[in-house]
């Protein structure tokens, strides 16, 4: 038994032992067949075919001369038997640092390519001519089979751009050169241009390894823009070192970068000529300083130069007429004849009392009572027996029903009070501008610093091919080409004034007697118009900081702001007691504002129908408020009430009660239904904000209009300066939208797709089409705002009580 122990123990130690000697001598055998096969002195410009071999490492030397400028190395490499699991592994060691791949290159975990080529990063960038550069390429795969693969290297010549150069780049393939400023050369752009529209990325990096150029990190540093068809990125000098950058492009695996909202079709994955992108590199020297001092001049020179015409028109147009507005004793004797009256108190009290005694059933004359026929002769006769219904003369709501109105009739609060009123347009608008402003300006500013840490040049929608930085801002040119709406807008205010005094001076030396002549002068909506066209400038200027699809109601609300001041303007001249209060009309500007908002954000199909709906609604509550002259209220019993006047008023009559004012609001009915059903309907909704715009500029024009058809139909005469201004008016309106409509963005696009209608200036090598469409609109503006100031002065000497109200 203890014979047997011992045989059982040496048993099991041997056996152990053996278990242990054989493990070593497989670790053993396992490190001896980790051997290099290396290939010395590899040459470049040639192809070579290998197959990997299991645990083994194929390693590649390259050594080249830099003699007389700086080169860089392209490798090409191609395996495609190699499989997903085991993919063979391209690693480059260099001086200081390290490049690797893999084949098959996965990209965004679905696209699989079994090409790839890279270029090196030429490291020794700093370094002075001549110079030796060597560097090593190892193969490897952890596949148990033998894996086929190629491997070419060749130097790239023509690595530094000159001016422009052609070339092609893949999603497994991407491309960089260098490009060196010449001496006096500060600042350049360059702008890549494509033939297709396959979606890449335009890079400027600083000249410092590693260089990032694949579709995963070309975002990590330096500029970068999404392109189709084109990009442009400006540059200056100092921010490079040495004077140099890197020039990069990457194609994207797919289009989703590029395309507008949702997903592109996946495309399968293969060879690299199934997504290439063939690209034209082209550098320009930017504008000099000297040219933007120019075209700053040219722009200030052509705003001063209507205030200079405005100086020489007040001089010799109001000179003429030193008493313009003034009711002289002629023309107060002239009046008085014409109706009967040579007493000057017959003027003193008001003219409703004189015109309300015409017409309409709001008014009993005196004439129309007659004596019984049965009276005899010694029978006395009272008049004061009689109800002459003398309260009728001063019931607002009997005098608005009259079949004729007369300016008078809707003016007959103290005007004091109303001008009070009307001056809170204004006062209530600087209010909003502070208010409103203020934020903006901070907003848009911070999207400028972000834009300018990150590089990243899809946050803001500029015309690239027509950006003049200055400083920190990237395009100078759209934002100065707003001062045409802040400087015509001071001149329109200083215009009002002077009217204003004029005015003032008109009351004074008429001994009160203009107080019954002419249309109530009330100018708080003329300032309030004004400074909408400055806050406008302001506004615009801060949207082109930083145009984007969150911030372009910037541009747009006081646009809104201004077509709804100048429609209630023109209706406040002959409805001077019964046109909105400023609080009720600033409300209603903000609903718009949050409409276009919502428009902009959420504009789906179901936005568009409620839309539409309302909007329709609100057109015919508005014509029915119109046509009764606010004697309508807006309740839950207005459809009986509307029911019950169609019958009675429209059905019963041979005519309606009012027919002038119905056709009017039937003409402005069925323009405003027929745009709300375009909307609906057509295909292509697009931008909500400009389709709204269009919508109160429409009716602006609309309104104007069938008020200037009313007054020729009514034999009142208009100034000779009006008809030109008008007629400039429609011409500088006509040129501007031709530029309006040039679309050189469009934030309703990708970054990519809004930079394919980006054009180059077109004046004084600074503006471009949408600046000089800020120049038109401006100057088109001020002249509209001149027909409304200067609409009515023909009949500034006329009685009210001849004065028709439509």
């Amino acid at each position: 038994m203890f014979l047997f122990k011992i045989l059982m123990v040496s048993f099991i130690f041997r056996h152990c032992l053996g278990q242990k000697l054989d493990s070593t001598n497989k670790e053993t055998s396992h490190i001896e067949a980790l051997v290099l096969t290396t290939q010395a002195d590899a040459e470049f410009n040639v192809t070579y075919t290998k197959q990997t071999i299991p645990n083994d490492i194929f390693q590649f030397q390259y050594t080249y001369e830099v003699l007389d400028k700086v080169k860089a190395v392209r490798l090409y490499s191609n395996s495609l038997s190699a499989e997903e699991e085991f993919p063979v592994m391209f690693v480059i060691r260099e001086e200081r640092s390290v490049m690797s791949w893999q084949i098959p290159l996965i990209l965004h975990n679905q696209y699989k390519y079994r090409e790839a080529s890279r270029t090196l990063c030429p490291e020794d960038m700093g370094k002075k001519l001549p110079y030796n550069r060597t560097f090593t390429v190892a193969v490897s795969s952890q596949s148990s089979m033998p894996v086929n693969f190629t491997l070419k290297a060749e130097v790239v010549e023509d690595f530094v751009i000159q001016h422009t150069k052609t070339m092609t780049s893949s999603p497994s393939s991407p491309v960089f050169f260098m490009y060196k400023f010449p001496d006096k050369i500060d600042s350049v752009l360059i702008r890549a241009s494509s033939q297709d529209k396959k979606c890449a990325i335009l890079s400027i990096q600083t000249p410092q390894c590693p260089i990032f150029d694949l579709d995963t990190d070309v975002e990590y540093q330096g500029k970068y823009q999404t392109m189709t068809t084109q990009g442009a990125i400006t540059v200056n000098k100092e921010v490079y070192t040495m004077g140099k950058l890197i020039i990069v492009i990457a194609v994207k695996p797919n289009d989703d970068d590029c395309s507008t909202g949702g997903m592109t079709e996946i495309q399968p994955a293969g060879l690299i000529s199934n997504r290439q992108k063939n690209i034209t590199i082209s550098i320009t020297e930017t504008i000099p300083k000297s040219q933007y001092y120019k075209a700053i001049l040219a722009a200030l020179g052509v705003f001063l130069f209507f205030y200079l015409v405005a100086l020489i028109i007040g001089i010799y147009y109001h000179g003429c007429k030193e008493k313009w507005g003034y009711v002289t004793d002629q023309v107060f004797e002239r009046s008085m004849s014409l109706h009967g009256q040579n007493d000057e108190d017959e003027v003193s009290r008001p003219l409703t009392e004189e015109s309300s005694r015409k017409s309409g059933y709001g008014a009993i004359n005196d004439d129309t009572i007659e004596e019984p026929d049965n009276l005899d002769d010694n029978d006395s006769v009272d008049s004061s027996d009689f109800d002459k219904v003398d309260d009728a003369n001063h019931d607002k709501n009997i005098l608005r029903t009259k079949t004729r109105l007369f300016v008078h009739d809707l003016a007959r609060k103290s005007e004091k009070k109303v001008d009070k009123n009307y001056k809170l347009y204004a006062k209530n608008l600087f209010t909003i501008a502070i208010f409103y402003g203020l934020p903006v300006i901070q907003l848009v500013m911070t999207y400028q610093k972000v834009l300018n840490f990150t590089g990243n040049q899809d946050i803001c929608y500029y015309n690239f091919a027509c950006a003049h930085p200055l400083g920190r801002v990237s395009s100078f040119n759209n934002i100065f080409s707003n001062i045409g709406y802040v400087m015509l807008g001071i001149l329109f205010v200083i215009l009002v004034k002077r009217r204003e005094y004029l005015h003032m001076q008109a009351l004074q030396n008429s001994q009160g007697r203009n107080d019954s002549f002419g249309i109530p002068q009330h100018f708080g909506l003329f300032y309030a118009m004004g400074m909408a066209l400055c806050m406008e400038g302001v506004m615009s200027a801060c949207y082109h900081v930083c145009p984007t699809v969150s911030n372009f109601q910037f541009d747009t609300s006081f646009m809104y702001i201004m077509a709804v001041l100048c429609i209630l303007k023109i209706y406040q001249n002959r409805h001077t007691d019964i046109s909105a209060k400023a609080h009720s009309s600033y409300l209603v500007m903000a609903v718009i504002i949050i409409v276009a908002v919502v428009g902009v954000v959420y504009g789906t199909n179901i936005f568009w129908i409620v839309f539409a709906v309302f909007y329709m609604l609100a057109s015919l509550f508005l014509s029915i408020h119109l046509y009764y002259m606010g004697q309508w209220q807006l309740d839950r019993y207005i459809f009986k009430r509307l029911w019950l006047l169609l019958i009675s008023d429209w059905i019963k009559c041979r005519r309606p009660v009012h027919t002038n004012r119905l056709i009017l609001l039937l003409i402005g009915n069925v323009v405003n239904w027929a745009i709300a059903i375009y909307g609906v309907c057509r295909s292509q909704r697009g931008d909500f904000a400009s389709y709204l715009l269009g919508i109160f500029i429409g009716n602006l024009l609309l309104y104007t209009s069938l008020y200037i058809v009313s007054k020729i139909w009514a034999k009142e005469k208009i100034a000779k300066l009006t008809i030109v201004l008008i007629v400039l008016s429609m011409v500088t309106w006509t040129f501007a939208l031709y530029f309006f409509l040039a679309h050189l963005t469009s934030w309703q696009l990708s970054p990519a797709g809004s930079r394919e209608g980006n054009r180059e200036c077109v004046l004084l090598q600074f503006y471009d089409k949408h600046d000089i469409w800020h120049f038109l609109s401006a100057i088109s503006l001020f002249f509209s705002f001149l027909v409304i100031l200067t609409l009515d002065d023909e009949i500034i000497l006329q009685r009210r009580d001849q004065i028709p109200v439509f």
